[in-house]
């Protein structure tokens, strides 16, 4: 037996049924649900950074909206906060790398 302890997608358990394997899982209230939501973003980013796959960052994405589905936030508020920061700080698009300031 490989034990997991691990937030999964929610075909997972069929396919590893289907691959003749018995899956042992339990649902998880909305404390431990949010804490492996983001140890699951946590997970996702580590493997983004090992090798950069844009697949990693779409799980990441997915991770995110799950966050945002579990704390009802709509995307259109989502994406209003994350436009509001943009006018407000800019966004990356410029490359700037702030070295130091001077008091």
């Amino acid at each position: 037996m490989k034990v997991y302890n691990k937030l999964v997608r929610d075909k997972i358990p069929q396919i590893i049924e289907e691959a003749g394997k018995k899956p042992h899982t339990h649902v998880l209230d909305d404390e431990a649900y949010l804490m492996s939501l983001n140890h699951k973003l946590q997970e996702e980013l580590d493997e983004y950074l090992e090798d950069e796959s844009v697949e990693e960052l779409a799980d990441m994405v997915e991770v995110i909206n799950a966050i945002l589905n579990h704390k009802q936030v709509s995307l259109e508020t989502f994406d209003s906060i994350r436009k509001k920061k943009t006018e407000d700080r800019g966004a990356f698009d410029k490359k700037i790398f702030l070295r130091s300031v001077e008091e």
